[in-house]
């Protein structure tokens, strides 16, 4: 679920504000500075076979528990021709409510060439 939330933030899907009450500590600020640029949106004109634009999902979630009531978790996401990595960390306050502690984005993918095969000759 929060993985599917984190996504909504960083497409530009939702604002950041709809993650007040499900964040503790500096992962409120780091989604700040994360969000404006959509950093997970697909990239270009990303369309689907009937026309509209690809929305990105995530394809793989999991999570390993770090300590008791801490659980570190990651997430591939796809976007558009491009997979991105999202971490972050989830933390079970005094309310037993869990709660994202920490958000990290993998690096953006560098542009590769066309393969020498797929240059039109």
């Amino acid at each position: 679920m929060f993985a599917w939330r984190l996504l909504a933030v960083l497409t530009g899907e939702r604002p950041v504000h709809w993650m007040l009450g499900h964040t503790v500590g500096e992962a409120y600020e780091q989604l700040v500075r994360l969000a404006p640029a959509n950093p997970l949106r697909a990239a270009g004109n990303a369309l689907r076979a009937d026309g509209r634009t690809a929305r990105p999902s995530v394809r793989r979630c999991r999570a390993a528990p770090l300590r008791p009531g801490v659980v570190e978790a990651f997430a591939s996401v796809k976007a558009g021709d491009r997979v991105r990595a999202m971490a972050f960390r989830l933390e079970r306050g005094p309310d037993r409510k869990w709660r994202c502690a920490a958000v990290e984005l993998g690096a953006e993918p560098a542009h590769r060439a066309p393969h020498a095969s797929a240059r039109p000759r």
